[in-house]
């Protein structure tokens, strides 16, 4: 019997089982990355590293918590896969970054197997808290699900009895923070080329001196860089949150274009100081 199954194994699965590490839990994964590459493959030395056994969707009989970590547009995908496997009142936390209506739809397919479906919102990056990043939880069974992560070190609020609170406020925070990111590189890089980026970070700064912004530029375009391709899929289900509420969605999906547009660059992002990855990017989209 596992402890933990991990559905995904990326950079969220790789940071929590390292957190559950010391633990000495019995931590499995299953990730379609793993079928398609060697044993010498990132995914493959990521479970060797942290002690996580691979696992195949058979093996999710042997779990009573999953942890579903997947991209945003395959979070259904993966209950859908999942739930003919699952134990009977096994929790399935749903870690992903997807809409209240994209959660109560894989909710529907776990409890319609006959697991327990628990909304699970993460409100601030993996690193450096791993397991600890603080969380949120909703759902008939969140309380419940609030009290077996508790026993793990694990923080997660609990929002409300309904799917799709948690996920609302992570959707409709990521606004703001996605669409900052987006808006600062907009700003940052049409300045770079205009020859005028110390005088409008000089402006700005005297204007909001509680913001360092050329090291909160510099942070953003790194995460645009990095981690873009999959901020792009979490706006796309922010647009859907946005439409389900009956308001538009033209902020989210620009955002979705810009933070997709940059991580396809395949830039490394260089040191962190706004004018030099500033100017990485510039080059790269010359």
């Amino acid at each position: 019997m596992w402890d933990i199954v991990f559905f995904g194994f990326g950079e969220a699965g790789q940071a929590f089982a390292a957190g559950l590490r010391p633990l000495s839990l019995a931590l499995a994964a299953h990730d379609l990355k793993l079928d398609g590459e060697g044993p010498d493959g990132p995914c493959h030395q990521a479970l060797a590293a942290l002690g996580v056994t691979a696992c195949a969707l058979s093996d999710l009989t042997c779990a009573r918590v999953v942890i579903c970590l997947v991209t945003a547009d395959q979070a259904l995908v993966a209950a859908q896969a999942a739930a003919p496997h699952l134990l009977p009142e096994s929790l399935w936390f749903d870690g992903n970054s997807c809409s209240p209506g994209t959660k109560r739809q894989a909710a529907a397919v776990i409890e319609g197997a006959g697991g327990r479906y628990v909304d699970l919102a993460l409100m601030a990056p993996v690193h450096p808290r791993l397991h600890r990043t603080p969380m949120l939880a909703s759902g008939p069974h969140a309380a419940m699900g609030g009290q077996v992560l508790a026993r793990l070190g694990m923080a997660a609020d609990v929002t409300g009895p309904e799917v799709g609170q948690a996920s609302s406020i992570k959707m409709l925070r990521s606004v703001i923070i996605k669409g900052l990111e987006a808006l600062m590189a907009e700003s940052f890089l049409a300045a770079r080329t205009a020859g005028v980026d110390a005088a409008v970070i000089a402006s700005l700064q005297a204007s909001d001196p509680g913001i360092d912004w050329a090291h909160r530029g510099a942070y953003n375009l790194e995460r645009m860089l990095v981690h873009g391709a999959r901020r792009a899929a979490e706006m796309h289900e922010v647009a859907a949150t946005l439409r389900e509420l009956g308001l538009p969605d033209r902020m989210a999906q620009a955002t979705a274009a810009w933070q997709a547009e940059l991580a396809a660059l395949a830039v490394a992002p260089g040191p962190d100081d706004l004018g030099t990855r500033a100017d990485l990017i510039l080059t790269a989209r010359a």
